[in-house]
């Protein structure tokens, strides 16, 4: 008899790994289907379109958001920043909080998810003209940049790259 219990506890334990193993695989599978994920984990869960940008930030300096847009500009360097616009027609800058993680420099077109802070700050010209150089700008467009700029931008936890 004990034997039974134990032939039946070990057919329990291999049902129940194979089940962990699929469950496994159908997760990678499903992360596989809506992108790649890039620093913290990200899906397309409460995020909202940017034209909601000026509502959720208002008057306020900084308010953290999810925001689903399309990509249209990275750093040609190293892919430690991209850019969306918004739905004012203004750029605004993504970079990766703590510079944890960079995106692929091919995705300008894409569809990304970003999870993090939005704010408002001023842009020194030094990082202007650094961003100038990192998206391939010429001597004379980098040198033309000489006032500190105005400009709305987000520090993300997270992206999701859409497929």
């Amino acid at each position: 008899m004990k034997s039974f219990y134990l032939v039946l506890a070990l057919a329990l334990a291999s049902c129940q790994s194979q089940s962990s193993t699929e469950n496994a695989t159908a997760t990678k599978q499903t992360a596989a289907a809506t992108g790649q994920t890039y620093g913290a984990a990200v899906t397309e869960e409460g995020a909202q379109p940017l034209s909601v940008l000026p509502t959720v930030l208002g008057k306020q300096d900084s308010a953290q958001v999810k925001l689903v847009g399309t990509i249209t500009d990275v750093c040609q360097a190293r892919g430690c920043w991209m850019k969306m616009t918004t739905a004012e027609g203004k750029e605004m800058r993504v970079k990766f909080k703590d510079y944890a993680f960079f995106v692929p420099k091919d995705i300008k077109g894409k569809t990304a998810v970003i999870d993090g802070w939005v704010h408002r700050e001023e842009v020194a010209v030094e990082d202007l003209q650094h961003y100038a150089t990192d998206a391939g700008k010429s001597e004379k467009e980098i040198a033309a940049i000489t006032k500190p700029e105005e400009q709305v931008n987000f520090e993300a936890n997270g992206v999701l790259i859409k497929n």
